[in-house]
């Protein structure tokens, strides 16, 4: 079973994450998302359980808890599987109805992108840019 996990102290490495979660059964892998331009830790990360039973139990008792420090608490979820790969977001392309872009692309409306996109904001059919051709420009609402 994979597990997501929220609300990691930001000095949390992978062994002490997969030490955690040890507890309540094999683990499969650990990995805390890290921040390619700074390599600091994201403040999440996802844990693999050999046992859905243990995942679960995992789940039941280390959602809500604070770990060290931490002003908010764990998140524990099941994770969504990535569909394709894991590239990408909505019906095609980088997260959008036809769009993307890398940053704020996405979605049918506000802000996404109908058939635009670009590295910043993007088209968007209704909310921020235009209906084809990225960020500003086409067809305006």
């Amino acid at each position: 079973m994979n597990l997501f996990v929220a609300g990691l102290p930001y000095d949390l490495d992978d062994a002490e994450l997969e030490e955690i979660f040890e507890k309540f059964g094999p683990v499969l892998s650990a990995k805390v998302s890290i921040d390619r331009a700074t390599g600091k830790s994201r403040g999440f990360g996802f844990v693999k359980m050999q046992n859905a039973e243990d995942g679960k139990e995992a789940i039941e008792l280390l959602n809500d808890i604070y770990l060290g420090k931490q002003r908010k608490p764990l998140v524990v979820k099941e994770a969504d599987d990535k569909p394709g790969g894991g590239s990408g977001g909505g019906f095609s392309g980088g997260g959008g109805y036809g769009g993307g872009g890398n940053r704020g692309g996405g979605g049918y409306s506000g802000g996404g992108g109908y058939g635009g996109g670009g590295n910043r904001g993007g088209g968007g059919y209704s909310g921020g840019g235009g209906y084809s051709g990225g960020g500003g420009g086409g067809y305006r609402r």
